[in-house]
């Protein structure tokens, strides 16, 4: 059973629309906000998104850029903004599709299916070796050191997982806690450089001179490893 996001904050959108996947076999979740999505993705093995704009803390493209940073998750936008420009702005961001409100629920159903078939899941080992002994395994976010796994949590898997499928971009401390914590950042929050700090010890990093993580002061973090 393939299942589908909903995130969109009015109920009478989103009840009428749950009700008709449902009805059609599909497993429905619905989020009322950007950041209750965030969490839904991280819990929950979604197969594709329906994705409204405007919404209360985290619209829907602060949302959809976000995801994008570790998610390659189709994306239909719903939303009642018509414009040639908000369109560009959401296939810009990541969108796989924009339809406008109001829309027929059968159309809906149509371009969910044609997404579905055009992504399908493909469960492919993919490793990624780098210079230094780290190699990533995509499939199983499993990471080794010379052949030895290497025990990380949870929440420093999803760091260095984010970080690694962002290769050479910097990626800021607050956007690193949103996505991987899936809720909004709080000033000041330290936990980003403990965790961080954490990771680099477990590659045995030499802070002085890194191979993997590169503290880019006042913006954040980037990977920086050199493929094999």
């Amino acid at each position: 059973m393939k299942t589908v996001l909903i995130v969109e904050d009015d109920y009478q959108i989103a009840a009428p629309v749950k009700e008709y996947l449902e009805s059609n076999g599909y497993r429905a979740i619905w989020s009322s906000t950007g950041y209750e999505a965030l969490e839904d993705v991280e819990i929950h093995d979604i197969d594709i998104i329906l994705l409204d704009i405007m919404m209360p803390d985290l619209d829907g493209y602060g949302f959809l850029e976000k995801l994008r940073m570790s998610s390659d998750i189709p994306v239909i936008i719903i939303s009642a903004k018509i414009a040639v420009a908000d369109k560009v702005k959401g296939f810009d961001l990541g969108a796989d599709d924009y339809i406008t409100k109001p829309f027929s629920l059968t159309e809906l159903k149509a371009r969910i299916e044609y997404h579905l078939k055009k992504k399908k899941k493909v469960y492919e080992t993919e490793k990624m070796k780098f210079i230094g002994g780290l190699e990533y395994n995509t499939a199983n976010n499993e990471f080794k050191i010379n052949g030895e796994k290497i025990v990380l949590t949870s929440k420093e898997s999803d760091i260095l997982s984010l970080l690694i499928k962002n290769e050479g971009k910097v990626i800021s401390k607050k956007d690193i806690y949103e996505i991987v914590w899936a809720e909004e950042n709080t000033e000041g929050n330290n936990t980003i450089t403990v965790h961080i700090k954490s990771i680099r010890e477990k590659l045995k990093e030499d802070l002085k001179s890194p191979i993997y993580i590169e503290t880019v002061w006042g913006k954040g973090y980037k990977f920086i490893g050199a493929r094999e």
